[in-house]
């Protein structure tokens, strides 16, 4: 592997994936595309620049971006990831971003012959059904009860298995759009393809908004003392998280198996030892930022939200003897670190989100 290129490479998956890769593979070229469209990503370039990676100033929408030399892999970590994204605004540009810009991949792989890891999401699953999982009411938090009607879900979360038909949000169906057609070049074209299925992401470097990274801005409302609510299931829903160091791991390990990559979908995430309530998130980031917040309730249930999702990570565990390391109170002890050492040039770009 002597050439990678990473889209979406100033973002928060993308710039953490390219310092990885270039730390377990230094004698790589590693190139860094991205458009820096999202507000704070020239702070994420600037520090795989100045760690030894190649910025590419580009948009995925354009197929010219992708004149560079010939590239032995391709992580396609470029998304708008918001889930309201083109509900009010744009349609466009998130369709072309996340479908567009990934058919661009595929056509640029196949003339290089390169390899290709998409990086997905779970919000390829339909809010519809997701919605009709039986859920237990515990103290502080839903939990995802023992017996369920729907495939593909249980205690341990949501696996490969469960049902595919149904509306999504917008950006969910772009990503599943993106899947089909990664799997059809490589049926196809004999591509070697990967994609990863991420629940949430989460750590250092993630510049969050309010409709995307509610780790992030949960510990920023506490470390800058910001506003914050309950938006929606009274605080009980639950969400998996998966510390981006973790997912570093698994793409390194998987990366260490190329004659292995076969097309195949692998639902990734903390599961449940790595899940919490907001509630339960707002314990935790308490104890990261030593500062007590109130937090308020607003009932409204936003369009696409979801009172569950858990992982279920157990295939992806056991392909790529893998397991997630790195727990809730570690994901938000990390990020608070990074807020406390940054906090003033990161107030502009986070301190205005919450609750936006």
């Amino acid at each position: 592997m002597k050439r990678v290129l990473i889209t979406g490479g100033a973002g928060f998956v993308g710039s953490s994936l390219a310092l990885r890769i270039r730390a377990g593979h230094p004698d790589a070229e590693i190139l860094a595309l991205d458009n820096l469209y999202r507000r704070g990503s020239e702070l994420n370039r600037d520090r795989i620049v100045g760690r030894g990676v190649t910025f590419v100033m580009g948009d995925v929408r354009d197929r010219s971006a992708f004149g560079m030399a010939p590239c032995d892999l391709v992580i396609d970590a470029a998304a708008e990831p918001s889930v309201t994204a083109g509900r009010a605004g744009d349609a466009r540009y998130v369709v072309d971003t996340n479908l567009g810009g990934t058919l661009n991949v595929l056509e640029a792989a196949r003339e290089w012959g390169a390899a290709v890891l998409f990086i997905s999401t779970s919000r390829v699953y339909p809010v519809e059904l997701l919605r009709r999982i039986k859920l237990d009411r515990a103290k502080n938090r839903f939990e995802i009860a023992g017996e369920q009607e729907m495939p593909g879900a249980g205690p341990e979360g949501i696996s490969e298995e469960f049902p595919l038909d149904g509306a999504r949000t917008l950006y969910g169906a772009t990503k599943f759009a993106s899947e089909v057609m990664v799997s059809e070049y490589a049926a196809h074209f004999g591509l070697k393809t990967l994609i990863d299925r991420c629940g949430v992401i989460a750590g250092p470097w993630q510049m969050a908004r309010a409709d995307q990274g509610v780790t992030t801005l949960w510990v920023a409302a506490h470390h800058y003392g910001l506003p914050l609510n309950y938006i929606g299931y009274g605080g009980f829903q639950v969400r998996d998280m998966l510390h981006v160091d973790d997912l570093g791991d698994l793409v390194l390990a998987q990366l260490r198996c190329l004659d292995r990559w076969d097309g195949g979908v692998w639902n990734v995430g903390g599961g449940r030892a790595v899940s919490a309530s907001l509630r339960e998130l707002t314990v935790q980031a308490r104890a990261a930022t030593g500062r007590e917040l109130s937090v308020g309730e607003d009932p409204a249930v936003r369009e696409g939200d979801i009172p569950v999702y858990i992982t279920d990570a157990r295939r992806a565990m056991a392909e790529w003897a893998w397991r997630p390391e790195r727990s809730v109170g570690r994901i938000m002890d990390d990020i608070a670190c990074w807020l406390k050492d940054n906090g003033d040039r990161l107030r502009p770009i986070l301190a205005g989100e919450v609750n936006r």
